[in-house]
């Protein structure tokens, strides 16, 4: 294990007792790291290691750990599901795997506390974001393979997992949030949803962001390593909303084209963007 004396995050409790981010990490996760210095790996976001002589970052062991992570949801969904097709398994896999899913995750074991960032990450709330927890809990999976190998990373994934492999099985988790945007918009507001992307980092690693706008409203926002997938996650945000909202709503000023005013004021500020639905 990683040394509870100093580490960042940590809490101090009285003069002595320390709460180290990464113990807590280890016991939630359910696994001891032989090799503390892969858990430090995985923590390690690219803006720290910036900042500290360029020492590598965590995304080699994230590009592992997302094979793993793939090989073990699939493994998993293959067998204990002998006659689902092989669409409905690509669903539910993608629906396990997603960085909105894996984020869930990373903030239900405490992963933000023990992640390694630069100031700049730090200062704008990265220790939440939805991107930088995926990438981090995929750099977990992999440091658990490499320690402690297939048996290991296979315990921890389907533990971490469990609940929302449940719920994805009986459906009480939707794999397909922009059908059902778009089903909640067609009838509340006879449009469809309209979606706008973004993208940022290397063609070998991009990111994208959407936002979806329904009858003048943007109500969800997203992130993902594809555009499929920050959509799906903007159009569950969206729906969840307009499931809690009293309906049918009457469209904004300007009629059901979405052309008049915002109700609600972006908070990325974008304009609209075109359909994707």
């Amino acid at each position: 294990m990683p040394s509870t004396t100093s580490s960042p995050g940590s809490e101090r409790l009285g003069d002595d007792a320390v709460i180290d981010p990464r113990a807590t990490l280890c016991s939630r996760l359910g696994y001891l790291f032989a090799d503390p210095t892969l858990l430090e790996l995985a923590l390690r976001h690219r803006s720290w290691c910036a900042e500290h002589g360029g020492v590598a970052s965590n995304e080699r062991l994230e590009f592992l750990g997302d094979a793993v992570l793939g090989l073990v949801v699939t493994d998993h969904l293959f067998r204990s599901a002998p006659t689902t097709s092989e669409g409905v398994l690509a669903r539910r896999r993608s629906e396990l795997v997603s960085a909105a899913a894996l984020a869930q995750v990373a903030r239900s074991v405490g992963l933000g506390d023990a992640l390694l960032l630069g100031k700049g990450e730090e200062s704008t709330g990265g220790r939440n974001k939805t991107s930088i927890l995926a990438d981090a809990m995929e750099g977990v999976i992999g440091g658990v393979y490499l320690d402690g190998g297939l048996g290991a990373a296979t315990r921890v994934v389907l533990g971490l997992l469990e609940e929302r492999i449940s719920g994805v099985v009986t459906g009480e988790v939707a794999s397909d949030h922009k059908s059902r945007l778009q089903e909640l918009a067609a009838h509340r507001f006879s449009e469809l949803p309209r979606y706008e992307l973004a993208e940022e980092g290397p063609e070998h690693q991009k990111r994208f962001s959407a936002s979806v706008r329904v009858a003048g409203r943007t109500l969800g926002h997203g992130e993902g390593r594809t555009k499929k997938e920050a959509e799906q996650a903007a159009a569950r945000e969206a729906a969840d909303r307009l499931e809690l909202e009293p309906g049918p709503v009457a469209p904004p000023a300007g009629g059901a084209t979405g052309e008049g005013p915002d109700w609600d004021v972006d908070r990325a500020g974008s304009t609209r963007g075109g359909d994707h639905a």
